[in-house]
């Protein structure tokens, strides 16, 4: 068991002080129900193969099937995967979304392979995973250094060895192949959902809040544009290299223009006042608003105290440690926690799933606005749980999901409970 994981399950733990919750619940919680692990032989474009480590776990199917991303990318191992899906185990419950957590990775460089390479590895891993994986038992979905197109070759793939189209298998497909519209802005609109729900209780203002975002990504750039239509000033954005900061504020528009053609944020267009920073350097910066939205254990026990937001939203998983999170609560400082926060990415493909099994598409309004009516209530009960406990919202989240959880684990009744079935 890795420190990754270790760490997350101390986020169970806490919920639990919280609750009434029998012993067993807390026991079926501890570990995934299943993972796999699986060695990927690719024919490279040299004529060589080469073998790549992937996972898939499974985490808790108790609500439902298991639901969780497939992440491309060299430090990916077994550790993350179980804390991803166990993350996700948590994230569904909160979005009450009728799922359990999984998750999925493959370590390997992206960069490093070509478009047909990039094909048949994801390939490979339907292949290796197909059993493991399905309509109603393991749905995937992109994440990290994946996308629509790597999410069509494994639709496409399992289909075929399913010898029957299957296009509920896999989330965050194109359009053309069963997408869901509104999917590409999900994440960062549910973010964005969060804050202007809850913005007067957290103390923050369209005209006078300053916003800092960690990461560029898809998430990143639609919330941080979002927020900017509303009056929200962007004064800095980053991406895996630098960061810059304007204190008169950014266009999200004009800087991912500029990050489509360069490959980058810095030299990005802005004003005589602003500069280059890191990424150490922008978490650090004074705003009201931190947004980090990069990778996991970016604010952590070194940098805890020198934050100078009162409020962090996490569109990342995993960004805050516990090490951290205690120096923040101590601090005073509102930290939102990913599994609400960027929960409206997975919202989205629950209703991607929906229509692929009814067969019937939804216009992008009417899912952003059944988008809404998930996420701005579940804000809305995770801030009412801190307050009737006085609590962290993270601990709140945690409560939320796990009162969840635990009554479906109960529902199930006494075989099902004791032998650990679903």
């Amino acid at each position: 068991m890795g420190a990754l994981f270790t760490k997350a399950r101390k986020r169970l733990k806490a919920a639990a002080k919280h609750l009434d919750v029998h012993p067993d619940v807390i026991e079926k919680l501890r570990y995934p129900k299943e993972t796999l692990a699986a060695t990927l032989l690719v024919r490279m474009d040299d004529g060589s193969r080469r073998g790549f480590k992937a996972w898939r776990c499974r985490y808790d199917d108790t609500r439902g099937p298991t639901k969780g991303g497939i992440r491309y990318h060299p430090a990916v191992n077994l550790d993350e995967v179980m804390t991803l899906a166990f993350w996700m185990t948590f994230k569904c419950a909160v979005a009450n979304l009728p799922y359990g957590g999984g998750k999925g990775g493959v370590a390997v460089d992206v960069k490093q392979l070509s478009r047909t390479e990039l094909e048949r590895l994801s390939r490979a891993y339907v292949q290796a995973f197909a059993r493991f994986i399905g309509p109603d038992r393991d749905i995937p979905a992109p994440d990290m250094y994946t996308n629509g197109i790597v999410m069509a070759w494994m639709a496409d793939e399992y289909s075929m060895m399913a010898d029957q189209p299957s296009p509920g298998v896999i989330t965050g497909k194109p359009i053309a192949l069963g997408g869901s519209l509104g999917r590409d802005d999900a994440t960062g609109r549910g973010g964005y959902f969060v804050i202007r729900h809850l913005e007067k209780d957290l103390g923050l203002s369209p005209d006078k809040s300053r916003v800092v975002v960690q990461g560029f990504g898809n998430a990143a750039y639609h919330f941080a544009r979002l927020m900017h239509a509303d009056g929200y000033k962007i004064i800095g954005v980053s991406d895996s290299r630098s960061a810059i900061y304007d204190p008169d504020g950014l266009d999200p528009l004009a800087v991912m223009e500029h990050k489509n053609k360069t490959g980058r944020v810095a030299g990005a267009p802005t004003n005589r006042k602003a500069k280059e920073l890191s990424n150490a350097e922008l978490l650090e910066t004074e705003c009201n608003l931190l947004v980090p939205a990069a990778m996991e254990s970016q604010l952590v026990q070194d940098n805890a105290d020198k934050i100078k937001a009162p409020v962090v939203l996490e569109l990342a998983n995993g960004p805050t440690t516990p090490a951290a999170d205690t120096i923040l609560a101590k601090r005073g400082i509102t930290v939102i926690p990913d599994i609400l926060a960027n929960a409206g990415g997975v919202t989205v493909s629950y209703f991607e799933w929906v229509q692929n099994k009814a067969g019937y598409y939804w216009p992008v309004q009417e899912v952003q606005t059944k988008l809404r009516a998930i996420m701005e209530p579940e804000a809305r009960r995770v801030w009412d749980i801190k307050l009737e406990k006085n609590i962290d919202m993270r601990t709140a989240a945690y409560v939320h999901a796990l009162h969840r959880i635990a009554s479906a684990i109960e529902a199930h009744g006494t075989k099902a409970f004791f032998a650990g079935g679903a």
